[in-house]
């Protein structure tokens, strides 16, 4: 709630800003001759998807002249950036993201298949393996979450602030506005957290009655 207040708090039209989120982004990717794509996002919202090397903004900033549209725009690209340099803090995540997907689905097949197997073998312990290996796989989105906040600050405070501040994209009065846009776009990653370790300790609650 927070996050998406900022972003609409700071998403008024700017006459004389010289272009769009999409159009911030598209400038940035060609001078930093990075090998990307800009899109309109859909449903999933703004982010950089580093399989297809496309930077995503959603319809909100994608034709849009506001702090927020730039802001939005500049951290997507802090993120195409720390792919196009190999950082080792966004392979780590982008490895671990898909492997945690999988453990995701594994799990869930787990758990479903769990009374089944229980009731064949008659042996408890093959039901308490099997929700171990449920909860393992549940908290794997949980790890996902945690090495994603420093890449998220990464991209917002140290590609897409210094990038915005250097090529004087902002006016100096509008910097504190920007500082915000970045803070909030890269702290979503601690809701997303919280809610990966609640969603883990709602699975205990269920598994222990």
């Amino acid at each position: 709630m927070w996050a998406r207040r900022t972003f609409k708090r700071y998403n008024q039209t700017i006459d004389d800003m010289p272009g769009t989120g999409a159009e911030l982004a598209e400038h940035l990717i060609e001078r930093y001759k990075l090998d990307v794509t800009v899109e309109q996002a859909g449903a999933e919202g703004d982010h950089y998807d580093p399989t297809s090397k496309t930077v995503r903004l959603s319809e909100q900033f994608f034709n849009t002249k506001s702090l927020s549209a730039i802001a939005v725009a500049a951290h997507e690209v802090g993120h195409a950036i720390q792919h196009h340099r190999n950082e080792t803090m966004l392979n780590t995540r982008t490895k671990l993201a898909r492997l945690a997907l999988y453990a995701q689905k594994f799990g869930t097949v787990v758990i479903m298949a769990m009374p089944f197997v229980t009731a064949i073998t008659k042996a408890p312990a093959s039901g308490l393996l099997m929700t171990a290996i449920f909860l393992l796989s549940m908290g794997m989105a949980v790890i996902v979450n945690l090495i994603t906040l420093p890449v998220e600050i990464d991209a917002s405070f140290g590609k897409a602030l210094p990038i915005l501040i250097e090529g004087q994209y902002v006016h100096e009065d509008d910097l504190p506005a920007v500082r915000k846009v970045l803070k909030a776009a890269a702290y979503t990653y601690v809701a997303a957290s919280l809610a990966s370790l609640l969603n883990l300790w709602r699975w205990i609650a269920i598994l222990r009655r």
